[in-house]
């Protein structure tokens, strides 16, 4: 019993010296420098020279109220324990872009599927399911009447409720109904899978809309073209893999084989979605501090800004607004194109030129490869222009769009003429790498007009853009049935006066300024200024030092000298905030009687601790009645 007494004392020895490590990190975290989240779990590895070992964020503007908070951490899930919620060498916001962009990559792949389960069919010489022309029309525009009506909607919701939520479980749904198509088809012939994509559309409805939802708190003001359109790439990026892909695995395994494969990835998808993205940058448990405060402070000094709703967005203004129709107008354009080459463009290879399923759809991905590499670097060079103020915002969408939209429609010209598989593919390819600078215009110029109706505008540009995927299969297919050979040159001439018509309209009508309609509420427009007594205590109306500490955070107050000596000449009084009007708070205590920090221990090298701190002198029982009861019980 003896020896068994004398381990137990040894043991409570040696715990009891990982005491000062902890209150270490607790006091650490109150500085800029602090750590929480993965730095307490891993013991607070030191990278910089703040008191935590983190980065001292040295800022001549003054923090907003949310950064005057001290930064808590949410609570780490059970994956995170074991693996935390980043990609190496990728910044928080540039993981959430990746991710998106694979999202939409999956979403318009699932949408080549159909056109290459179809050539399988007329490749075995008998018309795929014995479908009519009009079942046919209906199967291609059913996915976009359900696509359609969620769009404004969509917007709304990814307002009231967490976009990056929104987003994945919208992709997550509409794939595992993808993987029932190939059995609906055979049904009722073709009326269940239309009533399938159908679904389909609306629940992908919301993604646009939810993707500018999720910008909205983490996408930094000079960096929205580039964050965006990483994203956005993933369209143009799914149709590039799509193609060959859906025509690879209906050529050589069966045309059921490209809707299982993509329902799967994104089953797949949805997992590391919901494990590395999040709603915002606070609820991020792995992102840095830098890079948190960052966000924050680029974003504005209001930390939690009110959501539109139906009642409070000026709807009215909305649909008045020339720049609104600019972007609506240039949607719908630039969609007209998009579904035409994503339902079409195999057609137009094997039917024109004699290729087979699986070359038309590797030469066909061709044009869209380019454009996806030309998507992201449009953004960049955007930015770069507007952040060195070589031309305003107004001008550089301008001159994106409507350069992108023209040369688009020129090279369409030379493809509706062409007679050759060559000279057809270049003027192809380059027409749409140049289209690919478009989405550095009206794909983001939303953020630009009214960042606060961002996802409804989304919603609704996307929504009139989605009736060009419903017209395109009425408008064409007709013509193809007739005329599968030489149909093709009314097809790309009408699809270049298209792009000319969006790109006049945008050239005149559209703008990069904030809208007066757009603009937040007056309170939230007011710079936050610390209160006065907490910096100083020149104001004769304070009688004690609680008192400062008791005045409430205040608005459109200018704030005082904040400096170095303004900061030394602060109280040791902790300050819990406006308690005064909290009924039965405890720490709500009269002016006399404040509360009091301990004196703090000077800095010694003691070595045993690690921190350059003594805390072997700090022994005294607590005088805080709310400590002396666990310090008495330890």
């Amino acid at each position: 019993m003896k020896g068994l007494t004398a381990f137990k004392e040894k043991a409570a020895g040696v715990f009891s010296g990982l005491k000062p490590n902890i209150e270490k990190f607790e006091i650490s975290q109150s500085y800029h420098g602090g750590h929480g989240g993965y730095e307490e779990m891993e013991g607070g590895d030191r990278e910089g020279t703040g008191p935590g070992g983190g980065h001292a964020y040295d800022d001549d503007r003054p923090d907003s109220p949310a950064s005057f908070e001290e930064i808590e951490r949410p609570p780490l899930r059970k994956i995170d324990k074991y693996c935390k919620p980043e990609c190496p060498c990728m910044p928080a916001r540039y993981t959430i872009a990746t991710m998106a962009c694979v999202g939409f990559m999956i979403a318009f792949g699932m949408r080549c599927n159909m056109s290459a389960a179809k050539l399988k069919g007329e490749h075995n010489g008998t018309v795929f399911m014995n479908w009519t022309v009009a079942v046919e029309s209906h199967v291609d525009s059913s996915f976009f009447w359900g696509y359609l009506i969620t769009q404004i909607p969509g917007g709304f919701i990814a307002s009231k409720f967490p976009a990056n939520k929104i987003f994945g479980l919208s992709i997550f749904c509409s794939a595992v109904l993808h993987l029932f198509v190939p059995y609906a088809m055979t049904l009722a012939h073709g009326h269940v899978v239309i009533m399938v994509r159908v679904v389909q559309g609306l629940c992908e409805g919301v993604t646009y809309p939810a993707c500018h939802g999720i910008w909205r708190f983490w996408a930094p003001p000079m960096e929205r073209s580039r964050l965006a359109t990483l994203a956005f790439s993933g369209s143009y990026a799914g149709v590039v893999v799509g193609l060959p892909l859906s025509g690879l695995l209906a050529d050589n395994i069966s045309y059921r084989a490209p809707f299982y494969v993509y329902g799967i990835f994104g089953v797949v998808w949805f997992l590391f979605w919901n494990w590395l993205c999040f709603e915002n940058p606070r609820k991020h448990p792995a992102i840095s501090i830098p890079e948190l405060k960052y966000i924050e402070k680029s974003l504005g000094e209001s930390a939690h800004p009110t959501m539109p709703s139906l009642k409070t967005t000026p709807w009215r203004e909305i649909f008045r607004s020339m720049p609104v129709h600019a972007i609506i107008v240039a949607n719908f354009c630039r969609s007209w194109n998009f579904y035409l080459l994503v339902l079409f463009q195999s057609s137009f290879l094997k039917h024109k030129f004699g290729f087979k399923v699986e070359e038309a759809g590797f030469v066909g991905s061709l044009p869209h490869l380019i454009m996806t590499t030309i998507v992201p670097f449009g953004g960049m060079l955007a930015d770069y222009i507007r952040k060195n103020g070589i031309l305003s915002t107004t001008n550089v969408r301008k001159l994106f769009n409507c350069g992108g939209f023209g040369m688009e429609g020129l090279f369409f010209l030379f493809v509706a003429h062409s007679d050759t598989s060559t000279g057809a593919m270049f003027a192809l390819t380059c027409g749409v790498a140049f289209s690919g600078f478009a989405i550095s215009g009206y794909n983001v110029n939303h953020l630009d007009i009214a960042p606060r109706y961002a996802s409804i505008l989304m919603g609704l540009s996307n929504g009139i853009g989605t009736l060009a995927g419903i017209i395109v299969p009425y408008a064409l297919d007709g013509l193809i049935q007739r005329d599968p050979h030489g149909c093709w040159t009314t097809v790309f001439t009408l699809a270049a006066c298209v792009h000319l018509i969006g790109c006049t309209f945008y050239g005149i009508f559209a703008s990069g300024e904030l809208q007066p309609w757009a603009e937040p509420p007056a309170e939230e427009k007011q710079v936050w200024a610390p209160p006065v007594g907490a910096i100083t205590n020149d104001d004769p109306s304070q009688a004690g030092m609680l008192g400062a500490y008791m005045k409430e955070t205040s608005f459109g107050t200018p704030p005082p000298a904040y400096n170095e000596q303004s900061q030394m000449q602060q109280s040791n009084a902790i300050s819990y905030g406006a308690t005064g009007h909290v009924a039965n708070n405890p720490f709500a205590m009269t002016a006399s009687a404040p509360i009091v920090e301990e004196p703090v221990q000077p800095y010694t090298d003691n070595a045993n601790t690690g921190y350059g701190y003594d805390f072997a002198q700090s022994t005294a029982e607590p005088t805080n009645p709310y400590e002396r009861q666990s310090y008495k019980q330890e």
